[in-house]
């Protein structure tokens, strides 16, 4: 993973820049970024109908939605997406063979403005999205032309993310100092029942994750993070199934982490 940035905190010329070598060939790689069944399989789930003009629908959970116009379409090599709104932002897709195989996939996200609520708002997303294109990597690693039901949780805690992310584990029945390789398995009573792989672990000031390859309830990835912004922090069980059995699991998390929550909360 590679990352650039451009421009300081308040400027309106600030990008998010990063890329990203994974396997496939640019028409897997398009059908990942440019499809709605192949977003859904590591981002969130999507409503995407192809061509320049049409129209993009996301459900972040919890009743809340977003939209965005596609603005350039140039299959296999180049999709641009714009956001809706005063708080519009453009997201830029580029995909680039490489000899020996595989592609880099390089995102430019643009139009942050100035004040408090933008510098939040990117910082977080620069935090956030090396997260999901490592989903995107591992989608296409295991899972290339398959697609996913994805189940994406969160719920707010107090505390840092250190805090909140060793908390998560403790509850998970898991360690929180697991290295790439390490097996997970969840123990706890009233935890949801996973096992897998870690293909990553990522720890920087604001995060803490862990990407999984799951075994068990069904082959599939999940992203379990703890996401700082201000004062509080964002915990995430993210799971992307590929199978049929895997509802009373993805039924499972949901509750798990509000119970969670509800824990941690501050008392007053």
């Amino acid at each position: 993973m590679t990352e650039r940035s451009a421009g300081t905190s308040g400027s309106q010329d600030r990008a998010i820049d990063l890329s990203v070598r994974v396997p496939g060939t640019p028409e897997d790689v398009w059908e990942a970024i440019a499809t709605g069944p192949g977003i859904t399989s590591w981002f969130v789930p999507h409503e995407l109908a192809g061509g320049e003009g049409a129209r993009v629908r996301m459900d972040f959970g919890g009743g809340f939605m977003d939209a965005a116009s596609v603005t350039s379409w140039e299959p296999p090599h180049r999709l641009v997406l714009r956001g809706d709104g005063d708080r519009a932002l453009a997201y830029e897709w580029l995909v680039e063979a490489r000899d020996g195989g595989g592609c880099v996939v390089r995102l430019v996200c643009t139009g942050f403005g100035r004040g408090e609520d933008w510098d939040a708002e990117y910082h977080g997303m620069s935090e956030g999205w090396p997260l999901f294109l490592e989903n995107l990597r591992l989608h296409l690693t295991h899972f290339r032309g398959q697609q996913a039901r994805a189940v994406i949780p969160s719920a707010p805690v107090a505390g840092s993310s250190e805090s909140a992310f060793e908390a998560v584990c403790a509850a998970l029945g898991v360690p929180s100092d697991l290295g790439v390789g390490d097996v997970l398995k969840t123990s706890a009573p009233g935890a949801p029942p996973l096992s897998g792989q870690v293909a990553a672990a990522t720890t920087t000031t604001a995060t803490r994750a862990y990407h999984l390859v799951l075994v068990t309830p069904v082959p599939g990835t999940a992203l379990l993070s703890a996401e700082q912004t201000g004062d509080q922090v964002a915990v995430s069980l993210w799971l992307y199934l590929y199978g049929s059995d895997s509802t009373n699991t993805a039924d499972a998390v949901g509750p798990f982490l509000t119970a969670l929550s509800e824990r941690l909360a501050p008392t007053v």
